[in-house]
């Protein structure tokens, strides 16, 4: 069973058709819109500040998202991937974002909408990320404008994957009699 626990009283919530990892950790003041996922070995912990997901967000292996005590907030709004290994600290994705593998963004960043953080950046503490482009590095940089093809063939193809991975997992798991497990 996933962790799921409760800060001073407050308990996570969950919007329609989410899926949640047996081995996910969520705490405190987490609110998650519909269509949502938290991938194994996953952490939301809202329990220094809250945590806001909107629908179609995905929160991949062994992601962490967190905030800053009395200071920062994490705010993501809808149709955001966030790769494996990501952590999200006290910031604000606006929707169409996706975050990728290892990427750090953290504290006041605020990155708009239909932009990808690449892999393994770093994105300082307050940058703006405009909306459309493209960061990367170590600080992350803006390196392009985004195409109409990224933000469709990645940002949301790789959103509507993730509820289909999801939709796997809600489905009794069966050997169909063509399968034999000695193939």
């Amino acid at each position: 069973m996933a962790c799921i626990l409760p800060v001073e009283g407050v308990y996570p919530l969950f919007g329609t058709d989410c899926f949640i990892a047996p081995n996910a950790t969520i705490v405190g003041d987490v609110v998650m819109g519909d269509q949502c996922s938290i991938w194994f070995n996953a952490v939301v912990r809202g329990d220094v500040n809250s945590i806001r997901l909107g629908n179609k967000v995905n929160v991949q292996d062994g992601a962490v998202l967190h905030a800053t005590f009395q200071k920062t907030k994490t705010i993501i709004g809808n149709n955001v991937s966030i790769g494996h290994n990501a952590i999200v600290h006290g910031c604000t994705l606006h929707d169409h974002v996706l975050i990728g593998m290892g990427a750090i963004v953290m504290d006041n960043a605020v990155v708009h909408s239909h932009s990808i953080i690449a892999a393994g950046a770093v994105v300082l503490e307050g940058t703006i990320v405009e909306a459309g482009s493209i960061y990367a590095g170590v600080p992350a940089k803006k390196v392009k404008n985004i195409s109409e093809e990224l933000i469709h063939g990645e940002i949301n193809r790789i959103a509507e994957n993730y509820i289909r991975y999801a939709s796997w997992f809600k489905e009794p798991n069966t050997i169909s009699e063509k399968t034999s497990l000695s193939e």
